[in-house]
């Protein structure tokens, strides 16, 4: 039987509920982002309007019913782009402000990447680390990261391009800027940011990738550089480019297009929904890389058999670890040993040996020389484009 209330001590007051706490990122950077974007709705990115002939697209209704369509299918949302832009500019903005001169390529490394899988909340082939983080040093313009084992320590002369990338169910975010610590170099950096944003700026649907190069090559050769009384001719790295992207295929796989950086006569036009890296590298020497010795950036040649025929086992089970951790995205030692490989030098010099992997080798200028890269991820959508890695720093 129940106790009855009298009227005087009526309805019992209803308990406040305590207010949710808003999270709070740490410093370095290491709290997941769906913490602070709960309903999977990341930041836009830098918006531009088409130009000239295709300026019609930005007000069109039926490219605007197109756009939302291509945004709400999972397939094709914009959401994992921009989530892993946004992962991509508070890691590099904690990079920018933290590595200096005395820090060890692999401190740098593992600062940056730890930061890439926290914020993106790391989860086997559905979010991680796009590509090795690039660490090119002076005359080495590109695919440096350090290997196992690697002890240089970054100077104060030095030239650093920072090359991050991240990627979400696929989708990757790829862009890099350059360190110096000292103002020897800041024109070499000026024309290669300014080169980049030239790039960008002539990016659209149905821009021509030769026009497009010839661009880049004319804000790029505007710049020089004064090194101890003698004046370099900023160059564009003529054997170097920009590129399409494909999901889970950095360099868009075997019909990828190329952003050249010297004037050619590349008629391919961009196509509405595509996905390019517009990235300048310029230098003050001879404007053409070679290879360097000690490769450490690796990934699956995307023409060999799905099921290549090996008879090492240690290259079998090399290739299995491969293709569970990273798919055909690239990778390095590092990560062949964070994912548990050991002794596998042999099987990994077999995989490239056989044309099952490619070694992608760091790209040299000439000695003495010095380099710099920036670089930035555009969508070409149907109404606007959108310069998903933009930030305040670059």
């Amino acid at each position: 039987m129940g106790n009855a209330l009298s009227e005087g001590t009526a309805k019992s007051k209803k308990k406040k509920k305590p207010k949710k706490k808003k999270p709070v990122q740490t410093d370095p950077p290491r709290v997941g982002l769906s913490k602070f974007f709960p309903n999977g709705k990341y930041p836009e990115g830098e918006i531009v309007e088409y130009k000239d002939d295709n300026n019609w697209r930005t007000t069109s209704e039926e490219k605007r019913h197109l756009d939302r369509i291509m945004h709400e299918d999972p397939e094709t949302t914009y959401e994992n782009i921009r989530k892993g832009a946004e992962v991509h500019r508070l890691v590099r903005q904690n990079a920018r402000k933290v590595i200096r001169p005395g820090m060890t390529m692999t401190e740098i490394a593992n600062h940056i990447e730890d930061g890439v899988r926290a914020l993106v909340e790391e989860n086997g082939l559905e979010a991680g680390i796009g590509f090795p983080t690039g660490l090119s040093i002076n005359n080495c313009a590109a695919h440096y990261t350090p290997n196992p084992g690697d002890t240089k320590v970054l100077q104060k002369g030095d030239v650093l391009k920072v090359d991050i990338g991240v990627q979400v169910k696929g989708r990757i975010t790829d862009s890099a800027f350059t360190l110096n610590f000292e103002p020897t170099y800041d024109k070499l950096l000026e024309a290669v940011k300014a080169a980049t944003n030239t790039g960008i700026r002539e990016a659209g649907i149905d821009a021509r990738l030769g026009e497009i190069a010839g661009a880049i090559q004319e804000t790029m050769k505007s710049y020089e550089v004064e090194v101890d009384g003698k004046v370099y001719p900023v160059k564009p790295i003529s054997n170097l480019s920009g590129h399409s992207i494909k999901p889970y295929m950095i360099h868009g796989g075997l019909d990828g297009k190329s952003v050249c950086l010297t004037r050619n006569s590349d008629q391919t036009k961009m196509e509405e929904g595509e996905y390019f890296a517009i990235e300048t590298f310029g230098t003050t020497g001879r404007g053409y890389t070679v290879d360097g010795r000690e490769t450490s950036h690796y990934m699956r040649d995307l023409t060999a058999p799905r099921v290549p025929s090996l008879r090492s086992t240690s290259a079998q089970s090399l290739l299995k670890l491969i293709n569970q951790n990273f798919g055909t995205l690239p990778f390095c030692r590092r990560y062949l040993e964070r994912a548990g490989a050991t002794n596998y030098l042999f099987a990994l010099n077999h995989l490239v040996s056989q044309g099952i992997l490619r070694d992608v080798p760091p790209l040299f200028d000439e000695p003495g020389s010095m380099t710099a890269q920036f670089e930035h991820t555009i969508l070409l959508r149907p109404t606007v484009k959108e310069v998903v890695s933009r930030g305040d720093d670059y």
